[in-house]
Formats: structure tokens, sequence, C-alpha cells
């Protein structure tokens, strides 16, 4: 992570310029000096990709979604045959994971690759991981591992690259503004599933593409340990727009003072991103149209005096309740005769 001196720990309870984060990174094979390059359109993709790779396809598919499309693509190239030492897919990862990008997405691999990238990804507990797979055996290995920060699109004509449309479609729109259910994608081909096997992938943590009442949609919004993707999304907007901002705030200013009125502009910083984050529909409103939050913190006197000689504040803390979405309804009505 970027250096910084300000940490946010969020426990989602139930029930109970900002940064953006829609940037894809694809992960590319690629023979030669390992790099990470952002590109802002197709024809800059090309030149350093072909356009029969993987790297190139999956790139098209994420620009070709239209308006709601990230504005940039990320790449970080891989060397498996590389000498003296290989570069794998997770080394590339790991050494461009805190660059500017959220949803990490690997130009081809198996069951076996999408598991390591997960689980880097999961232990840092911030960002997300996009898979497709095209068979029942894969999605249910990756539900055995019931990873909170990794999607999985389940479709059975892998070429589509299904994923990456749908990191196309929604990523870079607004955090807490959509649902990731219901959303057309271009150049994907709905599935004809039965209601008992969307079922079943839903079972095991995956989405499709199916058509609904004559409309071609996802079929869910989950990731694969069943919370729904802008739950998580959401989280971590929170989280790194705190650290952001009271981070600026701190760097910015001639100096905060250890007293209740610098506690205060720290607080007031937290209590902006949590406004907007209500705006965004990422935290639920009451019947009063105030956004469901709270904020606490300790007053100097309350703080011991080691923190204090230390020039350490820990007593600020927030929690919020989730606005969600609706994803399905059930609706009465009676007929009088």
């Amino acid at each position: 992570m970027p250096l910084q001196d300000v940490k946010v720990i969020i426990d989602i309870k139930k029930p109970s310029s900002l940064i953006g984060l829609g940037t894809p990174l694809i992960l590319a094979s690629k023979t030669g000096t390992q790099t990470y390059k952002e590109y802002f359109d197709l024809d800059a993709v090309k030149i350093d990709f072909a356009e029969t790779t993987d790297a190139y396809k999956l790139a098209k598919q994420v620009f070709d979604q239209g308006d709601y499309r990230p504005h940039k693509v990320a790449i970080a190239t891989y060397d498996v045959a590389a000498t003296p030492t290989a570069i794998s897919p997770i080394d590339a990862l790991e050494k461009f994971f805190y660059n500017d990008w959220y949803f990490v997405m690997l130009d081809t691999g198996v069951v076996a690759d999408y598991k390591a990238i997960s689980d880097a990804v999961e232990a840092k507990a911030v960002k997300m991981a996009a898979h497709m797979v095209d068979d029942s055996a894969d999605y249910i290995a990756l539900k055995a591992e019931n990873y909170d920060r990794t999607i999985v699109f389940y479709h059975d004509d892998l070429d589509e690259l299904p994923h990456a449309a749908l990191i196309g479609s929604v990523g870079s729109r607004p955090v807490g503004s959509v649902t990731w259910k219901f959303k057309t994608l271009k150049f994907v081909t709905p599935q004809d599933l039965s209601p008992s096997e969307v079922n079943e992938v839903h079972a095991n943590g995956a989405i499709a593409y199916v058509n609904k009442a004559g409309i071609n949609q996802t079929s869910e919004g989950i990731v694969v340990s069943g919370e729904f993707i802008d739950v998580i999304h959401g989280k971590d907007w929170v989280k790194l727009n705190i650290e952001q901002q009271v981070q600026y705030l701190l760097s910015t200013s001639d100096k905060i003072p250890y007293t209740d009125a610098g506690i205060a502009q720290i607080e007031g910083v937290v209590k902006t991103v949590l406004e907007i984050a209500g705006q965004n529909e990422i935290i639920a409103s009451d019947d009063s149209g105030n956004y469901m939050y709270s904020i606490s913190a300790l007053g100097r006197n309350e703080v011991s005096a080691s923190d204090r000689a230390a020039r350490k504040y820990n007593g600020l803390s927030f929690a919020f309740d989730l606005a969600g979405a609706i994803h399905d309804a059930t609706i009465y009505g009676e007929i009088v005769i």
C-alpha cells in the first residue's frame, strides 16, 4: 500500500478528486522485462499486444462496454519462461498490487491459477479478483475457499470473456450507486439455463448470464462467499477514501494539534466521506432522509498519556447501515368479482 499514517478497519456486521475503485488490471503473459502500464484506448494496447493475444481481447471487452466503461485499463506482464528466474502471474500481482487498479483478471489459466490470485487478494483484504469458468466443477472448487473478494462468472463460451464485460460495464460506475445483478452486457450471449441450474450456480458462489422478461442480464451480483459485490466494493470505498482524506489532512496542515479541536478536524473529514457514501447509496437513509451512520471520538483527556506522548490517536470509530438493493420481490394482489 502507498506510504500512509492512517489505517481504517471496517467489519461488516449483519444486520446491523476521491478514489474511484473502477480500474481493471490484466495479468498478461509476455516475453521480456516485467512491466506495468496503463492504457486509455485499444490503439495503445495494440502497440504492445497483438489483437490475437488474450490481453488485447480482455482489454477490448472492457472498453467495448459503452458509456460506463473505465477510462483506463492496466496491464502487468509476467513470463513463466524467463531466465534465470521465472516470473509467475502471482509475482506480477504482488509487485504491482498497490498500483492504481481494483479488479484483477488473468489472461489465461486454470483453477489452480485462479486460487493463487484470489488467495493473494484475500490476504490483503482489499481489491477483487474476477474469473470465468465453463465447468461446474471449477466453481465448486472455488466455492470451497469461500472467497469474499472473488467474482466467478459461469458461462459456456469463455471466448466471450463475460467477466471482463461485467467489470467494464459496472466496475466504474459510482461505488454504491448500482447493484451488479440485472446488468446487460455487450457481446455476451445469454445461457439457456433452467431455474434449478441457475440456483445451483448461485449456491456455489458464481453468477451467470440469462434472459429474464426478454432482457439479457446478469443472474446475480455476488462474490464466492455469497456476499454482494456492491457491499465489498462499498466497504473498500469507505475505507480507502477515509484513509486518503485523513492522510491528506495530516500532510497538508502545518499541524493538527492534539486537542479536542484537532480531533474534531479528523472527525470532520470522516463525516464528509460518510456523507458522500450516503449520497452514493452505500449508506442507508432513515425516514427523514438522514444518512444512517454514527461517529464516536474520544476527547484528548480520554486518550492515554502514552498515546498522547507518542502522538498516536486511536480514539475515533464509526458505524453505518448499508443501503443494499432490492434483488427480488413478491407482490400480492386480489381480484374482486
